[in-house]
């Protein structure tokens, strides 16, 4: 996953939470499109994207999105259960997991 989806994504989650309400349809926006990064991406993209960032400090911006999905158990949760499988499944097939 590309850090600027993540950050967008992050942010967008951040400003519109409130605004969302009950079905969070911006949330699902977000994952589809974080879910779209990683099943349109080759294996040898996301290893050279990991071998880029490996070391680096995360982005003040996306530090703070991550703070937003850990203080908000229940978004969180729900941003883990649409990204989680698909993101996975893709990881495997690129030996990025065992």
């Amino acid at each position: 996953m590309t850090t600027r989806v993540f950050v967008i994504a992050m942010l967008s989650v951040q400003l519109f939470v409130g605004v969302a309400g009950a079905q969070h349809p911006l949330l699902d926006q977000i994952a589809n499109k974080v879910v779209q990064k990683y099943q349109q991406s080759t294996c040898e993209q996301l290893w050279a994207e990991r071998a880029k960032k490996k070391g680096q400090p995360k982005p003040a911006m996306e530090q703070e999105a991550i703070q937003t999905l850990r203080s908000d158990p229940q978004l969180s949760a729900e941003f883990i259960n649409r990204v989680a499988a698909p993101i996975a499944n893709k990881m495997f097939q690129c030996g990025m997991i065992p």
